[in-house]
């Protein structure tokens, strides 16, 4: 670690900050697995003003930063180097306001997604951004890492969902952009900068958040089915019936086994079919809205498109059935060392990506477990390898991604770049498109103080 300045040492007297190794170790790594480093200090805010005193001291001695929010990526973004400033913005998690009559909630960057939800439910109104690590990853990082969700097929991802937000630029300036408006045409939107740029190019502060009308109800499915074609006929005609769609996620028989498992739950059909879809409708409690879900179910049935369905009775065991969809994380744990693949593929070539990848995977790694689910109503498939060998990852990724690549699909539908797919971001992005992005990195961060070495250099 350097020697302290003056201006550093002011700095750790005025800040919160955690110094003691045993205390630090935990702001070393987040939950992708990649191997972080010792930071010099880790500092907690608890006003952007704080955030930019660090920053501006940091700059003027060229000290590296690192941003930090819940921990929970899964593409290293927040793993420190040594001797890196990590700001953790866990601090930060006030719920500043939410406007009941325009429906939007102004909101520091570091509040848990689910004390959001829950906040804003307090005063009738929804936040729709929904996944997994919701009792623990942080607001900032899902606006950094433009995360998506449950419920992006309604709702879209987090970047829909934005309307405004402060930033401690690289120099320590403080850009307060916090619209409250869904339309403002005044010139270039330079919140989407920072949106899905993980950290390179500001530090996300506040947000100004879209709300929505809280939902009367919600009916909720789960179908079996024997095939991926039956699976895009039930989607096409879920658009269609479903006005009130909110999420249909696909979860193929090996992770339906493995969840039912992990989660402790009774495994649906008895795991007796191929594919399964889980959706949900949100909307007026209303006789039409209940009706029209079951109409839909049974047209299913007669047309053959489904082949059973299982509807919940009661709240709990609609939870049962969403924390089997959920219980990747449990599954990650037991199955190491694994690759959690996040690839965006358009829909129609879904049913050839699937065969060829599996069958390349086991034909090289046949020892691997390979789990398939995703959020297909937007293309989003996350394809699971798991009890690996650690000399055989970088293998299995680049197999996977140079085969997405032949389909002009995405390495990453949603968990962003971060450390660990930056070497493969070329099957996704042409060296023009990198060097832009590089351009516009040298432009706003011209030190390389926030988050080096994610993303593109």
């Amino acid at each position: 670690m350097k020697n302290n300045s003056p201006s550093f040492n002011a700095l750790l007297a005025s800040v919160p900050h955690i110094a003691s190794p045993d205390q630090m170790q935990r702001h070393m790594s987040d939950m992708s697995g990649y191997e972080g480093a010792m930071p010099a200090v880790v500092f907690r805010p608890v006003s952007t003003e704080q955030v930019s005193a660090i920053v501006k001291t940091c700059a003027a001695e060229n000290r590296k930063i690192t941003i930090q929010g819940g921990l929970t990526g899964l593409a290293g973004g927040a793993c420190a180097d040594a001797d890196d400033v990590v700001i953790s913005l866990e601090s930060m998690n006030r719920v500043e306001e939410i406007d009941t009559i325009g429906g939007v909630a102004i909101v520091q960057a570091g509040v848990i997604l689910e004390n959001l939800c829950q906040a804003v439910e307090q005063e009738d109104w929804y936040f729709p951004l929904d996944f997994g690590s919701r009792g623990s990853c942080l607001i900032g990082g899902n606006v950094s890492t433009n995360a998506g969700g449950n419920k992006v097929l309604r709702y879209g991802t987090t970047r829909d969902l934005v309307l405004g937000m402060e930033v401690v630029l690289p120099d320590g300036t403080i850009l307060n952009m916090l619209n409250r408006l869904i339309k403002n045409n005044t010139g270039l939107d330079l919140k989407h900068l920072f949106i899905g740029t993980e950290g390179r190019l500001g530090i996300i502060t506040r947000l100004s958040l879209r709300l929505f009308p809280n939902p009367q109800t919600r009916a909720t499915a789960l179908v079996a089915l024997d095939s991926f074609d039956h699976v895009t006929r039930m989607l096409k005609e879920a658009r269609s019936a479903l006005p009130d769609l909110s999420s249909f996620e696909v979860m193929w028989q090996s992770y339906l086994v493995q969840a039912a498992l992990h989660a402790n739950k009774e495994l649906p059909f008895e795991g007796n079919y191929p594919i399964y879809v889980l959706l949900e409708i949100e909307g007026a409690d209303k006789p039409v809205f209940h009706e029209g879900f079951h109409a839909f179910l049974e047209f299913l049935i007669e047309h053959e498109i489904g082949r059973d369905v299982i509807v919940p009775q009661t709240l709990e065991q609609s939870d049962t059935l969403w924390q089997i969809r959920d219980a990747i994380g449990e599954i990650l744990r037991s199955i190491k060392p694994y690759v959690a693949f996040d690839i965006g593929i358009p829909l129609k070539h879904m049913p050839a990506f699937i065969e060829q990848v599996t069958a390349a995977l086991e034909k090289e790694y046949p020892h691997a477990m390979n789990l398939l689910f995703g959020h297909l109503g937007d293309g989003n498939l996350h394809l699971t390898t798991g009890k690996l060998q650690e000399a055989q990852i970088l293998a299995v990724e680049e197999l996977v991604y140079s085969i997405a690549s032949r389909f002009r699909g995405s390495i990453s539908a949603e968990h962003g770049i971060g450390r660990i797919k930056k070497p493969f971001l070329k099957y996704s992005r042409s060296q023009e498109e990198r060097d832009l992005m590089s351009a516009i990195k040298n432009l706003i961060n011209p030190q390389d103080l926030f988050n080096a070495g994610r993303i593109v250099d």
